[in-house]
């Protein structure tokens, strides 16, 4: 890993860029945890404890494990409310089922990872805590009310955005409070609820959209067009690299014919080189 992040920093950047490239990788703990190391414990296990300092200090040694791989950027935490029958819960994931215990520790490890050096991520905003089963199998619907997620699954992301959470990653389920598409496509999600609502200046980031719950919406591709016009920054292709190469001819396209709005595409480029510069 650490030969690869090298030979990806060591690939031609334009002349007047001098940013270095987001390297990131799904380091939660537990059921997800991508390279040898830390965190040594769950999300469930920390939050056990009672005690976020522990949160935090498993941050800090996450930030060190991924440093150590030439990473600087952390898809998580996962901040969500996790309810008993989820697949969150099956999957052990998440730091428990009160807004309360969500936030505190999201937060906590959080600022371990800043404290380390590495970007922190919270997701899957605007709550993926009731979900019944991970989308990266199939369309998902949350039938939580509007007042719930405001009020419930808000919070933690407010808490971790204080925190200094640089990035939030959207989730790919649909809401039928908040729009008929996923979250992810909804500019009323990204903006009205997450840019508006919660003040949140960073970057935002997809969920995999190469996941099958897009394959009635174009695919990769139509995934991709209608992100960008919700406003995500950062668009994530976790499966292939022709999907991602299928989806910037795309978007290339789209924005030389005038179907994607130029400047708020140069706003997400500035978020993300803003971001890119604060890290090393």
């Amino acid at each position: 890993m650490r030969a690869l992040t090298r030979a990806l920093r060591r690939v031609p950047q334009p002349p007047a860029l001098r940013a270095p490239l987001l390297l990131m990788v799904d380091q939660e703990g537990g059921s997800v945890q991508r390279l040898p190391g830390a965190p040594s414990r769950s999300a469930p296990e920390m939050a056990a404890t009672g005690r976020p300092a522990v949160a935090r200090a498993e941050g800090r040694a996450t930030a060190a494990t991924l440093r150590a791989a030439g990473m600087n950027v952390d898809l998580a935490p996962v901040v969500d409310v996790v309810r008993p029958e989820s697949a969150l819960h099956a999957e052990g994931r998440g730091f428990g089922f009160t807004a309360a215990n969500a936030g505190r520790f999201g937060a906590a490890f959080t600022r371990g990872l800043r404290a380390g050096g590495v970007a922190a991520t919270a997701k899957h905003f605007p709550g993926f805590g009731a979900a019944p089963r991970n989308t990266d199998v199939g369309a998902v619907r949350i039938g939580v009310g509007l007042r719930e997620l405001r009020a419930v699954d808000r919070p933690p992301f407010a808490a971790a955005v204080r925190a200094g959470a640089g990035l939030v990653m959207l989730s790919s389920a649909i809401y039928p409070a908040l729009s008929p598409a996923p979250a992810v496509l909804s500019a009323r999600v990204v903006q009205r609820e997450l840019r508006d609502g919660l003040g949140f200046r960073g970057v935002t980031i997809s969920d995999d959209l190469e996941a099958p719950a897009f394959a009635p919406r174009g695919g990769a591709t139509g995934a991709a067009l209608g992100a960008t016009r919700a406003g995500v920054d950062l668009l994530l292709f976790a499966r292939t690299y022709d999907g991602a190469d299928r989806a910037a001819r795309a978007l290339t396209a789209a924005l030389r014919s005038g179907h994607v709005d130029r400047g708020a595409l140069r706003e997400s480029m500035a978020r993300v080189l803003a971001l890119r510069s604060a890290l090393r």
